[in-house]
C-alpha cells in the first residue's frame, strides 16, 4: 500500500499539470504579453516533450531501474516547474513547460513497477487506481488551477508542480523498492531526436499561420520539411537494429487506423481545453464572454472530466461484449456531436456545461476503447512499444488541437480580443476533425490474430477503465 501511495502522488502531480495551467491561459496571456497561439505553447511544448520522452524513459527504466529513473523524471518534473514558476517571459515559461513534459514517463515507469512488484492478482487493481487518478487528477487540476489563479497568481501554478515533483522524488526514493527486472536494450536517441524535430517544425508554422499567413512560403516550407522529416524517420526506424517505434507493427491496418483515430480525438479534446475557458473569460462586453473567472471557468470544465472517468468503465463493458470498435466509434461521433452543438449554441453557461459534458463523455468511451483496440492486434511482447506510441500519437493530436484552435482564435481578434465567430469556426473545425475519427474508427478491421497470444490473453482482459495513461504502458 504505501508503494502504490508513492507512486499515486507521482501521477498525481503529473495528472494536474496537465490541466492546472488551463484555466490560467487568458492570464498567462496577459502576465506574459503574448496572443492565444504564443501562450498556447505552454500546453504544446509540454505535450511534445511528452510525447518524445514518454518512450524514451520507458526504455532507460528496463535497462537501468524503474526506480531510478522515476525519481529522475520526477526531479526533472520539478526542476522545470521551478523554470517555470519564477520567470515572467514567455520563451523561459515556455521552456520550463517543455522540461516538465519529461514527466511524461512518469506513469509507464509507474506501471511498470506495479506490473515487477505487485502480486499478480492486485496488478489490475493498481493499474486500474493509477488510470483513476490520471482522470482524477485531470479534473481536479481545472479547480485547482482556477483558485491559484484568482486567489494568488499563475506562478503558484507551477511551484505547486515543483513540490510535488520533488516530494515524490524523495518518497519514491525512501518508499519505493527497486525493481528486479532488467531488460538490456540499446537507447535510440536518434530516433527520438529527428521525432521531436519533424513534430516540433509543422507547430511552429501552425502557431505564426495568423501572423504570415496559412499560404505563405514560411508556413508552407515548414510544414512541408517537418513531414519530410517525419518521413525519414519512418525510413530510419525501418533499418534501426533496436528502433523506437517498430513501423511493421505499427502499420498494421487495426493498429493505425486505431492510432488515426485517437490523434483524431486527442485533437477535440484539447481544441475544446484551449476554447472553453478563453470564451468563458471573456468580458461580456464582446457579445459572447461570461466574464467569470479562472476558478468559475475550470467549474464549467470539471463535470465533462468526471464524465470521462464515469465513462471509461462503460466503454470497457460495451467492449468487452460487442468489441471495442464500438465504443471507439460511437464516442468519437458523441465528441464530434458536442463540439458541433458548442460551435453552433455557446452563448450562455448551460449550454457549454451541457454540451461540453456530452463531447467529454464522448472522449471518455473512446479513449477508452482505443488501448484495448492496441491490444488485440499485437503479440504480448510488443504491448509496452505499440500502447506507447498509442500514447506519442494521442499527444501529438492534444498539440495540434490547442495549436490549431488557438490560431484560429488569434485570426479572428480585433483590438485584443478574439470574435465570436473565431469560436464558432475552430469548434467547427474540431467537431469535423471528431466526425474523421467516427469514419476511421467504424472502418478498422478485426484483429487477424486471436486473442491467444496477445497481451489481452497474456492478462486474461484489459483493465476496464482504459484511461488516456493507461495507453502509455498498460502491462
Amino acid at each position: 500500500m504505501r508503494t502504490l501511495a508513492v507512486l499515486s502522488l507521482a501521477g498525481l502531480a503529473y495528472a494536474l499539470a496537465q490541466t492546472t495551467v488551463v484555466p490560467a491561459l487568458p492570464e498567462l496571456m496577459r502576465g506574459l504579453h503574448t496572443d492565444e497561439s504564443g501562450v498556447t505553447w505552454t500546453v504544446t511544448a509540454y505535450l511534445i516533450a511528452a510525447a518524445v520522452f514518454t518512450p524514451l524513459l520507458g526504455r532507460l527504466g528496463d535497462i537501468y531501474g524503474k526506480r531510478r529513473l522515476l525519481v529522475v523524471a520526477l526531479l526533472v518534473f520539478a526542476a522545470g516547474s521551478l523554470v517555470a514558476a519564477v520567470s515572467s517571459q514567455l520563451w523561459v515559461v515556455v521552456a520550463g513547460r517543455a522540461v516538465m513534459g519529461v514527466g511524461g514517463g512518469i506513469f509507464p515507469l509507474c506501471f511498470s513497477i506495479i506490473r515487477d512488484e505487485f502480486p499478480r492478482d492486485q496488478v489490475g487493481r493498481g493499474v486500474g487506481l493509477m488510470s483513476a487518478i490520471a482522470g482524477i487528477g485531470g479534473g481536479l487540476g481545472l479547480i485547482v488551477g482556477g483558485l491559484l489563479v484568482d486567489y494568488t497568481s499563475y506562478h503558484w501554478i507551477f511551484w505547486l508542480g515543483g513540490l510535488m515533483g520533488a516530494g515524490g522524488a524523495l518518497a519514491a526514493q525512501v518508499a519505493v523498492p527497486e525493481s528486479p527486472v532488467r531488460t538490456p536494450a540499446r537507447l535510440d536517441v536518434r530516433g527520438a531526436l529527428v521525432l521531436a524535430v519533424g513534430l516540433t517544425l509543422p507547430l511552429i508554422a501552425i502557431s505564426q499561420a495568423s501572423e504570415i499567413g496559412w499560404g505563405a512560403p514560411r508556413t508552407l516550407g515548414l510544414i512541408g520539411v517537418g513531414l519530410a522529416v517525419l518521413v525519414f524517420w519512418v525510413w530510419l526506424q525501418r533499418r534501426t537494429p533496436q528502433p523506437l517505434a517498430d513501423i511493421a507493427a505499427l502499420v498494421k491496418p487495426p493498429v493505425l487506423m486505431t492510432n488515426v483515430a485517437t490523434l483524431f480525438v486527442g485533437y477535440g479534446m484539447f481544441g475544446s481545453f484551449i476554447l472553453i475557458p478563453t470564451l468563458a473569460q471573456a468580458p461580456t462586453s464582446t457579445g459572447y464572454g461570461f466574464g467569470v473567472d479562472a476558478t468559475r471557468a475550470g467549474l464549467l470544465l470539471l463535470p465533462g472530466s468526471l464524465s470521462m472517468l464515469a465513462f471509461g468503465p462503460i466503454s470497457g463493458i460495451i467492449g468487452s461484449r460487442y468489441g471495442n470498435k464500438l465504443p471507439l466509434t460511437v464516442g468519437s461521433c458523441a465528441t464530434a456531436l458536442g463540439l458541433a452543438l458548442l460551435a453552433v449554441a455557446h452563448s450562455t453557461q448551460l449550454e457549454v456545461l451541457l454540451f461540453s459534458i456530452l463531447m467529454s463523455g464522448g472522449i471518455g468511451l473512446a479513449y477508452a476503447a482505443m488501448p484495448n483496440l492496441i491490444l488485440e492486434a499485437v503479440p504480448a511482447h510488443q504491448t509496452g512499444e505499440a500502447t506507447g506510441f498509442n500514447a506519442l500519437v494521442r499527444s501529438v493530436g492534444s498539440s495540434l488541437g490547442s495549436q490549431v484552435s488557438a490560431t484560429i482564435l488569434a485570426a479572428s481578434t480585433v483590438a485584443g480580443l478574439a470574435q465570436d465567430s473565431g469560436f464558432t469556426h475552430a469548434f467547427a473545425v474540431s467537431a469535423g476533425v471528431a466526425v474523421c475519427a467516427g469514419v476511421v474508427a467504424a472502418m478498422i478491421p478485426s484483429a487477424r490474430q486471436g486473442r491467444r497470444g496477445s497481451a489481452l490473453d497474456e492478462m486474461g482482459a484489459a483493465s476496464p477503465l482504459g484511461d488516456p495513461a493507461l495507453a502509455q504502458e498498460e502491462f
